[in-house]
């Protein structure tokens, strides 16, 4: 089990650094520089450095604190926004119960979800503007919920080659999710469900994430 969690350790690691990613993201602040403002450029590439160095601090941890991994979130749909123009918002809430620091969660286990909803939901939806992204966490009882919600397309029309590479991120992510409930039986589950607005018309997507509720004591006791 251990060998095969460094494996997929290795490979959400390798899906994380796409290099489609990289370039465009480099290409965008190198815009920024051209034309509009060096000091946003600076601020983005600052961003990007951070987002590389906690990405590669914390690929190989088994564990990092809840803090520190929406930290590189939310730097990465940062410059999702400046490479898409401000396509779509963002917002992460979190219950006052849920303590960032304490609170420990596997790495690159919540981004590859994202970066699915940002690519193949928001960004292919018929206006260029309004796209949003709410990710909520909170606790229930001992359990941690995280919950990505948006007002993009279905997932079902999602069918095209880009869509099957991105898939195999979540794929990744599903089993080191699997595999470290199984090692340190946290009660791990992934549900999709369709959201409905008052007069039951589809209007977004959630996806939520729950775990048993890991705090920085209970990991080195197990």
């Amino acid at each position: 089990m251990q060998h095969s969690l460094i494996n997929l350790e290795l490979h959400a690691f390798q899906a994380h650094m796409d290099p489609h990613f990289i370039f465009n993201s480099l290409n965008a602040i190198h815009h920024y520089i051209l034309t509009t403002s060096t000091d946003m450029a600076s601020l983005y590439l600052t961003r990007f450095a951070r987002l590389m160095r906690l990405m590669i601090g914390n690929f190989n941890k088994e564990w990092v604190s809840l803090h520190d991994d929406l930290e590189a979130l939310e730097l990465y749909i940062q410059l999702e926004q400046l490479r898409f123009d401000q396509q779509f918002s963002y917002q992460v809430r979190i219950t006052e119960e849920v303590n960032q620091q304490d609170t420990l969660v596997p790495p690159l286990i919540i981004q590859p979800y994202v970066q699915y909803v940002i690519w193949h939901r928001l960004l292919l939806r018929p206006q260029k503007a309004g796209g949003r992204l709410v990710i909520h966490i909170g606790k229930d009882h001992n359990r941690l919920y995280i919950q990505v919600e948006d007002n993009g397309i279905l997932a079902t029309e999602l069918l095209d080659d880009t869509g099957e590479r991105q898939a195999s991120g979540i794929d990744i992510a599903a089993e080191r999710l699997y595999m470290m409930s199984e090692k340190y039986q946290m009660r791990a589950g992934i549900q999709a469900q369709q959201l409905f607005d008052e007069t039951r018309n589809p209007n977004g997507n959630r996806l939520t994430i729950s775990m048993r509720h890991m705090l920085t004591h209970q990991s080195m006791a197990v």
